[in-house]
Order: structure tokens, then sequence, then C-alpha cells
């Protein structure tokens, strides 16, 4: 059984996020295999994605591109036909090579990707189904090519560049999550992020008891999908944790994550939009 939050103030109404049913998310990506830009289990995901979003009343649409004579897609999922005040986004794509082995054979396989790529992806997903009876104008956005940035003369984020390029409103706020599966959790606040937004996450982060998770120091400046928002001006955040010893290599396996990881996310995240609303 799911349990159910109201909010009478703000009329924000969701079931609350489970992270059992996310880590299920998971295992099923994983089984469709590495989900390279261009592939037919990228293509495959995104029609699982679709499937999963409109059962939960979310109205979907691709966002269908070409990079380097590739064929990406974005999954858009929205709420209302309203602009969104808030967009939550991660990637779903895994990079195409794992170039942080040190074996030449084991660096020419993909990465598997069960951190980075699917666990943002799950829990964008079970955040949907948590959202299912929410009337928040919100959208969420799975990116494609995130990960093959110094691969054939890709950049970075490639999918999340072209959503902002060509988007036409301008929401107020934009969460990128990426990486936050871990077995051994620890987000520290990412100093290309906007400081104001980032405070508001961790401040309901201490609220709901996860100080252990939601690590009040900057650590990393990165490179992700909130970059071409934050270029666009649009007070960006990236939730992250980057200590991953398994980063680009053969053992990003589901082992190396945890439902309680992806719980603890997904709960500061609902938390924080209820604060929103």
């Amino acid at each position: 059984m799911f349990g159910l939050l109201l909010c009478a103030c703000s009329g924000f109404r969701a079931s609350s996020f489970n992270g059992d049913q996310a880590l299920q998310y998971a295992q099923y990506l994983m089984s469709i295999g590495n989900r390279i830009p261009g592939s037919d289990e990228s293509i495959q995901t995104t029609l699982f994605l679709t499937e999963q979003l409109t059962q939960f009343d979310w109205e979907v649409e691709f966002q269908d591109f070409s990079h380097k004579g590739v064929l990406l897609r974005n999954v858009i999922a929205k709420k209302t036909d309203s602009n969104p005040k808030i967009i939550i986004g991660t990637h779903f794509d895994t990079r195409q090579i794992s170039d942080q082995e040190d074996d030449p054979v084991l660096r020419s396989l993909p990465v598997p990707g069960a951190n980075d790529g699917t666990s943002g992806t799950v829990v964008l997903l079970e955040l949907a189904r948590s959202l299912q009876y929410a009337d928040i104008n919100i959208w969420l956005v799975f990116f494609d090519g995130e990960d093959q940035g110094n691969l054939d003369d890709w950049e970075w984020s490639v999918g999340a560049q072209y959503f902002a390029d060509h988007l036409q409103i301008h929401p107020e706020k934009v969460v990128i999550i990426d990486m936050i599966g871990d077995r051994n959790l620890n987000i520290y606040k990412e100093k290309n992020s906007d400081p104001v937004l980032t405070e508001e996450i961790w401040s309901v982060a201490k609220n709901i008891g996860m100080v252990q998770v939601f690590i009040n120091e900057e650590k990393y400046t990165m490179a992700d999908d909130h970059l071409p928002f934050v270029k666009k001006g649009i007070p960006s955040c990236l939730v992250i944790d980057f200590n991953y010893p398994y980063w680009h290599t053969q053992s990003d396996t589901i082992d190396k994550i945890s439902k309680e990881s992806l719980n603890a996310t997904g709960q500061v995240l609902l938390e924080w939009l209820n604060s929103q609303y």
C-alpha cells in the first residue's frame, strides 16, 4: 500500500515516495540493456517511460533530434497544459565505453549504468507516480545524450542543451538529479548550482532528517545537465553524489545502488515540491 500525503494549506496532494518501487523500475531498466543514444535499447527505454508516465496521468511528448548523425530523444512529461513553474530532470542514457577501467579490454565495453543513468531515471519515474493526483504545473524531463562527452567529438549534456536551446518558456527553477543511488549516499552542494535554490532543498533535507545524506558543504564543480539552464539565467541546482568509485566502469551494476538511497532523494524532492506549492 502506498501512503498519501495531504497539505490542505496549498492543495498539494501526493502519494508517499516508495523506494522499493523505484528499485523495481531500476531492475527492469537494467534488463533492457545499455541505453546508448540511437540504439534500440534507448528507444525501448523511452517507450517504457511513456507507458508508465501515461498510466500516471502525465501528458508525454518526445523531443526527437539529431546530433552528429545520431538520432536522440528527450522525453517530456507534463502535469498540466500551463507553463511549468518547476522542471525536474535527469538523463537516462548510459556511456558507451567504460573509460575509467584500467584494463583496455574492459575499457571498450559499455557502462552498465545502474547509478549513472538509471538511478535518476527511476527516482523521476517514481516521483511521477507519487504526483499522479497532484494539480501542479511541473515538467519531468528525461534527457538523452548526457554521458557521451569526449567520445567521437561529442559534448556532455547534448540532450539538455538541445532542450534548453529550444525552450519557449522560462521556468522559475530547474533541478537536475544524477547518480543518487549509491548505497553509501553522500550528496554535497555543487558549486555551479544556484545557492538560493540549493539552500531550499538542503533545508528540506535537514527538516526531514536527511542531514547525513544531504551534506551542508560544497564539494564539486560539475558539468552536468543543469549547466545549459544556468547559462540561460534560470535558477538551477544539481543533486549528485559524485564520490562513486564505480563511475564509468563495468562495476556500475544494480548491486551498487539501494532502495534506501533512491528513497532518500525521492522523499526530499517530494517534500521540497510540497514547500513550493
